[in-house]
C-alpha cells in the first residue's frame, strides 16, 4: 500500500484502509446491537434510519421520505403508516398545499432514536477502548522488545 504523506492533514492509505476496517467492525457491532431493542419496539432497520432521519428535520413530505429511502410512494407510506400506528410518527396536511402530506417524528420516537444513539455511543467507545489497550500493548511490546535486543548488545 502506497502512504501519501504530501499533506500533514491527510490520512495514509493505510490509516484509511484501518479507518475502513474499524466502521465496517463497529457498524457490524452496533447493528447487531440495535436489533433486540427494535424488536421489542417492533420497528424495522429502514424504519429506525427513517425516524433517525426525522430527528434531525422539522417535518418532511411523503415524496421526499420515498425518495429519500429509495422507496415507492406506496412502500413509504406503509413504513409510515406502521411507525405512526406505533405512535413514533405523526402525519398532517401542509398549510400552504393541504393535498401535501407531511411527517413529524413524535416525542415517543425522538426518546427511541436517543436511546439508539446512547447505545450506539457505548458500543463504540467500548470498540475504541479494546483499540486503545491493543496500541498500549503493542507499544509496550515494542519498547520491552528495544530494551531486551540493547540488553543482549
Amino acid at each position: 500500500m502506497k502512504n501519501d504523506t504530501s499533506s500533514p492533514n491527510r490520512l495514509t492509505s493505510a490509516e484509511v484502509q484501518n479507518l475502513a476496517d474499524f466502521v465496517l467492525f463497529s457498524q457490524r457491532s452496533c447493528i447487531l446491537n440495535l436489533s433486540p431493542v427494535l424488536t421489542r419496539g417492533k420497528v424495522s432497520y429502514p424504519q429506525f434510519f427513517l425516524l433517525a432521519y426525522l430527528a434531525e428535520e422539522d417535518c418532511l413530505s411523503m415524496s421526499n421520505i420515498a425518495r429519500m429511502m429509495g422507496h415507492s410512494t406506496a412502500a413509504a407510506t406503509g413504513m409510515v403508516d406502521k411507525l405512526q400506528t406505533l405512535g413514533h410518527l405523526k402525519r398532517y396536511t401542509a398549510a400552504a398545499d393541504r393535498r401535501k402530506i407531511m411527517v413529524r417524528i413524535t416525542e415517543r420516537g425522538r426518546e427511541l432514536v436517543a436511546q439508539m444513539r446512547n447505545n450506539i455511543a457505548q458500543e463504540l467507545s467500548q470498540l475504541m477502548a479494546q483499540d486503545d489497550r491493543a496500541e498500549k500493548m503493542d507499544a509496550a511490546h515494542r519498547v520491552i522488545s528495544r530494551r531486551a535486543a540493547k540488553a543482549q548488545d
